[in-house]
């Protein structure tokens, strides 16, 4: 999937693009070339580009005007500078003008690669969304259903494969995790697509109403009962029905949509005529039945009923790759809906989704891009519109390498880049109590890349 990515490389180094190419071009990716910062503007207004890697220092236009200009079409493009000329201050202005990141010269090849890496994961993400569809089949109907991490890839594959069968469903997951959805991939995408899909909150309803709703009543069989009803399950009759929170129905409902599942069979509140139903059942709970089974608060026989195939939906914060992917969507749909320019995110604003936790889930990071989508007055979302988002509830914004943490490492002091880096890395170190895989995270590199910098600490000592 690299070969569909293209980077701008900007340099006026000629020998320094040549190698800059090769390297690339060995890692996968198409490669486009600029001598200056004027010229990369220009291109960049021309076409599309999924990168930049910039030299700060250029002839005619320097790497930060060029940086600004090209900001201002096409701020969603991450921009990593390149600069020989490390310190304090170019790296803080680099940022605060919208620099994804920088490396300094000489490159070292393998941060550059993960850094690349990182910054192309959205457009990489899409390109792959754009495969697993046409690996699903021009036939199979995702209804919203986004995802390429490895286990929504494989939750989808399944969803695929279940689709087409009459077997009974249970999907389980945390609190808008996405199962309605799962739900309605499933009843689309089978062979009742044409027939009724009727839906009902299990828990939203006492036990009598509940009742009622599922299985109708005859007139005058409880107060406020003036009229016969007919039942969800014989709405459904030939197609699906979907019991959100099924964990939630009383024992006594339990026993009775035993019967229906066995028997398929129904009975109205308060009638005696029984009535045959045909119906494809989807049950989904955010809790551990298996768990409730064993604590008697779910009937073992239920559970066998519903559990012929299990479907589990993970946490967003499980699958983190598909995150720009549903924030994507959700800005298109809620830019369309409410009639507003927006079109994309900036690097910035993607790194904030991708370092917060989404105790929410799906429907969360739903609600926070439409507030951003309706808010905004901009085309592009930036971090600071993504208001809903704050410290709580496991957000580790910030622990990317920011203004903030630069000055705070010994901005004070105007010291070399390099040895601000290595206090940055020693001080996180030491915060997580030498946790190597946590400081990592904290400051936004890979354990491998944090291993080969405190291996070079180690050489400089002796």
């Amino acid at each position: 999937m690299k070969k569909d990515l293209e980077i701008l490389i900007v340099d006026d180094d000629s020998a320094h693009r040549v190698m800059l190419k090769k390297l690339l071009g060995g890692w996968g990716y198409r490669v486009a070339e600029a001598d200056d910062g004027a010229v990369a503007v220009d291109a960049v207004g021309r076409r599309s580009f999924d990168l930049i890697l910039m030299d700060i220092r250029m002839t005619k236009v320097s790497g930060i005007e060029a940086m600004e200009q090209i900001k201002k079409v096409s701020p969603a493009i991450p921009v990593i500078i390149m600069t020989a000329y490390a310190s304090v201050e170019t790296a803080i202005s680099a940022l605060k003008k919208g620099a994804y990141d920088y490396l300094t010269k000489p490159l070292d090849f393998d941060e550059l690669q993960i850094v690349i890496e990182r910054a192309t994961e959205h457009s990489l993400l899409k390109k792959e969304n754009d495969y697993l569809k046409e690996r699903l089949g021009e036939k199979f109907d995702r209804r919203n259903m986004i995802g390429q991490s490895p286990a929504m890839v494989r939750l989808l594959e399944t969803v695929a494969q279940v689709a087409a069968t009459e077997a009974t469903v249970m999907i389980t997951g945390e609190s808008g995790s996405g199962k309605e959805m799962i739900a309605n991939a499933i009843h689309y995408n089978s062979n009742r697509r044409e027939a009724p899909f009727i839906k009902i909150n299990c828990a939203a309803l006492t036990e009598t109403l509940l009742e009622s709703e599922l299985f109708g009543h005859e007139k005058g069989s409880f107060t406020g009962a003036d009229k016969r009803r007919e039942g969800k399950f014989r709405q459904a009759d030939g197609g699906s029905i979907f019991l959100d929170e099924v964990s939630e129905m009383s024992q006594a409902m339990q026993v009775k949509l035993l019967r229906v599942l066995q028997e398929r069979e129904v009975t109205r509140v308060g009638g005696s005529e029984v009535l045959v139903v045909n119906v494809r059942v989807i049950a989904a709970s955010n809790r551990d039945l298996k768990k409730e089974m064993e604590q008697g608060r779910f009937r073992e026989d239920l559970f066998y009923r519903l559990n012929v195939v299990a479907l589990n939906v993970p946490p967003l914060k499980d699958r983190k790759e598909d995150i720009p992917l549903l924030a994507q969507h959700f800005l298109k749909e809620f830019a369309a809906k409410n009639l507003k320019n927006v079109t994309d995110f900036t690097p910035a604003a993607v790194q904030k989704l991708m370092r917060y936790l989404w105790p929410g889930n799906v429907r969360e990071l739903m609600n926070t891009v439409e507030r951003a989508v309706v808010l905004s007055r901009k085309p592009f979302l930036d971090k600071d519109d993504l208001t809903l988002l704050t410290d709580d509830d496991g957000n580790v914004e910030g622990q990317d390498r920011s203004e903030t943490e630069i000055q705070s490492a010994g901005a004070k002091g105007n010291l070399p880049l390099e040895e601000v880096e290595k206090r940055s890395i020693l001080e996180a170190l030491h915060a997580c109590g030498g946790n190597k895989s946590e400081a990592a995270r904290r400051l936004g590199i890979t354990r491998k890349t944090l291993r080969k910098k405190l291996e070079k600490y180690e050489e400089q000592k002796r």
